[in-house]
């Protein structure tokens, strides 16, 4: 039980964000440090017990990098025996060549929502990040006219589209027709992705230009090679969407053979994100490496050295889980739900509210989602005034907003493109909450239009 409860507790948690910004933009002061420093004199402010603190802290953290550190990891370590062997190269000279150098902002949506569909965002990020550096150097375009349309494609595909982990578990708590939803989901989904991806970055780039001198750029992209050096594009797409693949199996174990057997246990482990990526990554020591003629010294050089220029990123994600814990832990969260559940709107108005309030407090957008559907449920089938359906949209839009400082997925940008903290909220952060406001918008539309 904390001391300090109500709007006050509130008002304490937006200073707080507010001092991490001032600190780290303005201040240059280490986001790591910054975010310890802050989370914990927060606790103490808002009266959480002393003994508690860093224990709360210290959960955040390790909840948040038992999944990433191992995502991340291993995807760095796919990612660069990609950019090694050429194979980054050819699917980007590929794209480049079915969608010419003008539009190949529009060629990075398109790859990022087919990857997208049945992985979590950090694992398609660390996926596509390889061929993202090597479309921006082949094209010399600006990250953020290529990236933002990747993180755009893989947010709205992780916050409204079935067979994604977090939208299936909102199709559940609904009890929605998961055709339906995954027919809706793309009615709202492509235009939502176009609108926050290619058309924004294609503005936003004029105004936002990242530091060139990035240190992770020479990790995954190589000096140009000619047609034969390079890898075919078959096997380097097999390569990349295995885990994909893989992770679709998992979730469809269930179809495939019978529950609580062998077989579908061992098709839901191969399924799991981290199991996916480290087979996929082990098949890449073969495709990308031995076949390519490098030799084990090789293959073991290239994946040590990639695991440096990693490690403050995954730090800074780790502190931010740390933060949103504290969040949690001193009231925050709960006040921000009272908040909402006050406010007497609509079943979808009020979906995408909960899950908004909840994604600003927590920085995750799969929390946000599964909370806000458990709290909003049982108040829309009582109401019976909206497809379930379109409440699962809803609430994944509310899902996406406003993400800053206490969300993982805010630093993996700042720190892969090469951004600074203001840079990071005008492109990073605009473009989530424009995914936020116009997938809801065209929820409401559709809504209109679906009888019940």
């Amino acid at each position: 039980m904390v001391a300090v409860q109500g709007s006050l507790l509130l008002v304490y948690a937006l200073v707080a964000i507010i001092a991490l910004i001032l600190l780290i933009a303005k201040f240059k002061l280490s986001p790591f440090i910054t975010l310890i420093v802050v989370s914990l004199v927060l606790g103490l402010v808002v009266g959480m017990p002393m003994g508690s603190i860093v224990k709360a802290f210290e959960t955040g953290v390790g909840n948040t990098l038992g999944h990433i550190a191992l995502v991340v990891g291993l995807g760095t370590m796919l990612g660069k025996m990609m950019a090694e062997s050429g194979g980054a190269e050819r699917v980007a000279r590929t794209l480049i060549g079915v969608f010419g150098e003008t539009h190949v902002h529009w060629a990075m949506v398109v790859i990022a929502f087919i990857v997208g569909l049945p992985v979590f965002f950090e694992v398609g990020f660390v996926l596509l990040i390889p061929i993202a550096f090597n479309v921006a150097k082949r094209t010399g375009t600006s990250m953020v006219l290529v990236g933002i349309p990747m993180v755009a494609g893989l947010s709205v595909v992780h916050g409204l589209i079935p067979p994604h982990p977090a939208a299936l578990l909102a199709v559940t708590a609904y009890n929605a027709d998961i055709g339906h939803t995954i027919m809706y989901a793309l009615v709202v989904g492509i235009p939502t992705a176009a609108i926050a991806g290619p058309l924004f970055a294609k503005l936003m780039a004029r105004y936002v230009v990242p530091n060139p001198d990035n240190p992770l750029l020479a990790q995954f992209v190589e000096a140009e090679r000619g047609e034969a050096d390079l890898p075919g594009f078959g096997v380097t797409l097999f390569t990349i969407l295995l885990p994909v693949l893989l992770m679709l199996i998992g979730s469809w174990a269930d179809l495939i053979v019978a529950p609580k057997t062998f077989a579908n246990d061992f098709l839901r482990l191969i399924g799991n994100s981290v199991m996916a990526l480290l087979i996929a990554t082990l098949v890449s020591f073969y495709t990308f490496g031995k076949a390519r003629g490098f030799n084990r010294d090789a293959i073991l050089k290239f994946t040590n050295e990639c695991l440096a220029p990693i490690a403050t990123i995954t730090l800074v994600v780790g502190a931010g889980g740390g933060f949103g814990r504290i969040l949690m832990e001193s009231g925050v969260s709960k006040s921000i739900v009272e908040v909402a559940q006050n406010a007497h709107l609509s079943p979808l108005l009020l979906g995408w509210l909960v899950a908004v309030l909840i994604r600003i407090a927590t920085g995750s957008a799969t929390v946000a989602m599964t909370t806000a559907c458990g709290i909003v449920a049982p108040i829309a089938a009582a109401a019976g005034t909206a497809r379930p359906e379109l409440m699962v949209l809803a609430t994944g839009a509310g899902s996406l907003i406003l993400s800053h400082v206490n969300d993982g997925g805010f630093w993996l940008v700042k720190e892969y493109f090469n951004m600074t903290v203001p840079q990071t909220f005008k492109t990073w952060t605009v473009c989530e909450t424009i995914i936020s406001v116009v997938a809801l918008l065209l929820t409401l539309a559709l809504s209109t239009v679906v009888v019940v």
